[in-house]
């Protein structure tokens, strides 16, 4: 729809409709499970049996709530840790290649580029398995010649990590390479000319510049890591990640504590989005 042009009212009120059931239709599947959250039935689904807070804090035979389920929470905390592990990892080096690929005497920068953007292309499924069998087979190489067994070559935490930062770098370099090219680069020959060595500018200039998109790239790639489920589950070890976790509860079975966990997330996610969003709004 283009304001500057006239339309009819017929036409206004049909985008409007348009918009309004287009957000119902993304948000109220959240809304419905958020709610389902507090319902007090030993089912997932509606009808509604009054308010409790038993899927969060309920420790019997019949209810275990969300506070309660040691298994449930450890799988909190691991993709807690993968989440910080990979954004760290991913701000550092997407940062870098933000930078690196802005350089116009960059050779091979068109090549490499392509490269970089290519885990975001392939599959999460065919990417995590890729990764599994390199990493086997570097793994057997390792003990089979050398007698070493390298506990990240096996389905492990650092496994996971390294996969999930295959692809979490590529989001860091894109979101930080948008904010750069909005950078005036006569402020670094300014600075140049004043005697700053090069590390000095990127340190004092270039970073400062670049740090709402920083900070909103890190948070982006935390909750593409904790969200992950088709890579990681490749490349899981003994402790599983919340989406890998949940995946194999509702197989089984299935209770309201996953819809409390569900509520736990969207509050998370809906308060980090909110975080990156202000912050960039203040710079702006």
């Amino acid at each position: 729809m283009i304001r500057s042009l006239p339309c009819s009212r017929l036409y206004i009120t049909g985008y409007r409709l348009y918009i309004t059931l287009f957000y119902i239709f993304l948000i109220m599947p959240l809304v419905t499970i958020c709610v389902l959250a507090f319902n007090d039935s030993n089912y997932i689904a509606l009808p509604w049996e009054g308010f409790s807070l038993d899927w969060f804090f309920a420790n019997t035979n019949e209810r275990l709530g969300l506070f309660k389920d040691v298994d449930l929470l450890l799988s909190i905390w691991v993709s807690f840790k993968t989440g910080f592990f990979v954004a760290l990892f991913s701000t550092i080096v997407g940062t870098m290649a933000a930078l690196l690929f802005e350089e116009e005497k960059f050779r091979l920068k068109g090549l490499l580029y392509f490269l970089a953007l290519s885990p975001l292309v392939i599959p999460g499924v065919i990417l995590g398995i890729s990764i599994l069998l390199s990493s086997t087979n570097a793994g057997l190489f390792m003990e089979d010649s050398f007698g070493l067994d390298i506990e990240f070559l096996r389905p492990s935490f650092w496994l996971v990590v390294i996969g999930q930062f295959s692809f979490g770098s590529t989001y860091v370099m894109l979101l930080v390479s948008a904010r750069l090219k909005k950078f005036d680069r006569t402020l670094e020959e300014a600075a140049l000319s004043l005697r700053a060595t090069r590390l000095q500018v990127i340190w004092l200039i270039t970073l400062p510049f670049l740090r709402p998109a920083i900070i909103g790239a890190f948070i982006v790639a935390f909750l593409i890591s904790f969200a992950n489920f088709n890579t990681t589950i490749f490349l899981v070890g003994s402790d599983p990640t919340l989406p890998v976790d949940l995946y194999s509860r509702i197989k089984f079975s299935s209770t309201p504590v996953l819809n409390a966990v569900s509520f736990m997330i969207v509050a998370f996610i809906t308060l980090a989005a909110s975080i990156s969003f202000f912050l960039n709004r203040k710079n702006g």
